[in-house]
């Protein structure tokens, strides 16, 4: 997805791998530091300041609002006007997962078992307007952007699962207009922020890295309007936006490096372009007119075969593993899918081969059996549902089986992919190919990525009215843990009626209860084998079909500075400190 967030090895293509060359390089601070020289350090290193960096989009985020989004790459960008609690220091490969402290001055203190965690922010961090930023304006921003999932639903749900609801009876800041609020967030002084859990948490530092810890000056939050000017407390501020076309962020005279060790603050300004078709993004990233591809997707799939096959070219590029799993959620909900048997026969049926071939090759992702990707911690290699080949034809016997087992003989059913997404269309394709093999017939319906969530894919109410059997998705961790990785997405509680990760809406009281355990756990060695463990339990439910442990093919513009690609933010570059060469 989304966020879809991040953990582990950031995988590079050898010089041997055939597919990608220059791997001797010129180093970091060169202008052709040789391919995957980003997912090793910081590629233009400087501290050069001025100039107009332009990001460019082939869609539009769902929103800017930082506690109202949950794409990866919004995360990443959001942190240019907004700060939470903790962040990720920028840096490349595994080193881009070092949480370090943000807007606090440090990582926070737990008590009570793990239940109650505490936060100091920094002195003299202020808004845009120049007001002081204060603990509550910290807790404002949590409480609005969990507590009122009828205005905001479009990010992750954490802080309402786990914190203390004043006994079920908290509406939210737009409907409770007490002066206490949610009173599971103490704020005993302007500096201070107290979280109390239900139950313990182990990974919270990981939790509030989220931009919904960005603090909101509640006096000027609008709803669901918020995301068109949002109040800065990054080193830039909003200069214009237009919705679909253009943002423009400037300079926010009202930061300061003595509370910010992470921000540089280089550029005069950043411009995004929104809804740029994919090739014009690749052409104007090689000739320098874009310097960094918002979506962090990766070139199409015309642009890499150029690519490699030009060795100034290759040079310029990044390949990496990004914690991303593409795989196709089976409704659990719908009809013949709410059989197992029906799900299992579809776990064999899709030919992960053509998948992949669809995606663009091995470059873009290695074939997947597990949920967890092989980057995260926790990671254990097996296949419940191997696939057999005769010669290049994948051998159906087992999915027969299951499907003649499963009695729903000839079905019609929806499969959604993003509109913006080739490669995702052509993933989608292949799997309906696959399928009408079985006796499922298929019809592919496409929405835009900044309305897939929110309106369609895994919003109950569409997708049975719909008949939505299956719905293409690709998804990174929203923190570099296994339970940052499969909680959204597997957790009955997370299901919800817009803005929904767990799109096969699987609720399994054993899984649950697995998750619910594992982030209790202070010991981490446990906690990852339990990560494994739910895995293979998931797996069992056969809700999800692997397809492919993601890779991204980024092109690096030898225009813009401190290029590096970390595993915070699926692959994709950092773009906290990127500048531009004048």
């Amino acid at each position: 997805m989304r966020r879809s967030l991040p953990v582990a090895t950031v995988a590079a293509i050898t010089c041997a791998g055939l597919l990608l060359a220059g791997c001797g390089g010129k180093g970091s601070s060169g202008s052709s530091a040789g391919a995957n020289a980003a997912t090793k350090g910081v590629v233009n290193a400087s501290d050069e300041k001025g100039g107009t960096l332009t990001y460019a989009m082939s869609d539009a985020p769902e929103s800017f609002d930082p506690g109202n989004t949950y794409y990866a790459f919004v995360y990443n960008f959001s942190r240019l006007y907004a700060r939470s609690l903790t962040t990720f220091k920028p840096g490349p490969g595994t080193q881009g997962k070092d949480l370090v402290p943000d807007l606090a001055e440090s990582l926070g203190k737990p008590s009570d078992g793990g239940k109650t965690w505490t936060y100091k922010l920094r002195k003299g961090v202020k808004f845009e307007d120049g007001n002081l930023v204060t603990s509550q304006d910290v807790k404002y921003a949590v409480e609005r952007s969990n507590f009122a999932r009828d205005i905001l639903s479009l990010g992750p749900n954490y802080f309402q699962q786990f914190l203390v609801d004043n006994d079920g009876g908290y509406k939210g800041p737009y409907k409770d207009k007490s002066k206490e609020g949610l009173k599971s967030i103490e704020t005993p002084d302007a500096q201070t922020i107290v979280f109390h859990l239900k139950k313990p948490f182990a990974e919270f530092d990981q939790l509030v890295s989220a931009p919904q810890t960005a603090p909101v000056p509640q006096a000027k939050d609008k709803g669901a309007d918020y995301t068109k000017s949002v109040v800065s407390t990054g080193s830039y501020k909003f200069e214009s936006y237009q919705e679909g076309k253009k943002l423009t962020l400037v300079r926010n005279p009202q930061w300061s490096a003595a509370n910010d060790p992470l921000r540089k603050q280089l550029p005069d300004k950043i411009v995004l372009n929104l809804k740029v078709a994919q090739s014009t993004i690749d052409k104007d990233l090689q000739s320098g007119n874009t310097q960094v591809d918002m979506a962090g997707r990766g070139v199409d799939g015309q642009t890499q075969a150029q690519l490699l096959t030009d060795p100034t070219q290759k040079a310029n590029t990044d390949n990496a593993l990004g914690q991303r799993l593409v795989y196709t959620a089976i409704n659990t909900k719908v009809a013949p899918f709410d059989n197992v048997e029906c799900r299992k026969a579809v776990e064999y049926a899709i030919d992960k081969k053509a998948v992949q071939t669809a995606q663009g090759g091995p470059i873009r992702g290695e074939l997947a059996s597990t949920v967890l990707p092989t980057d995260i911690a926790g990671y254990q290699k097996y296949d419940l549902y191997p696939q057999k080949y005769n010669g290049d034809n994948l051998d159906l016997t087992e999915a027969k089986a299951h499907w003649k087992k499963c009695g729903a003989g000839n079905v019609s059913t929806t499969i959604l992919a993003r509109n913006d997404r080739q490669d995702e269309i052509d993933a989608a394709t292949s799997v309906i190919g696959s399928l009408k093999k079985i006796g499922i017939n298929a019809k592919l319906q496409q929405y835009p990525t900044s309305k897939y969530f929110s309106d369609y894919a895994g919003v109950p109410a569409f997708d049975k009215s719909n008949n939505v059997g299956l719905m293409m998705m690709q998804w990174s961790a929203d923190f570099p843990t296994g339970y940052g990785f499969l909680q959204q997405i597997l957790h009955g509680k997370a299901i919800s009626q817009s803005g929904n990760s767990n799109l096969s809406q699987l609720d399994d009281p054993e899984i649950n209860n697995l998750l619910d355990s594992a982030i209790a756990n202070t010991d981490k060695a446990a906690r990852e084998k339990a990560y494994g463990d739910i895995d293979r339990k998931a797996m069992e439910q056969a809700a999800i079909v692997p397809l492919t442990y993601f890779k991204v093919l980024l092109y690096r513009s030898p225009k813009a500075t401190n290029v590096v690609s970390t595993s915070a933010y699926s692959g994709e570059y950092d773009y906290l400190n990127i500048g531009v060469k004048k």
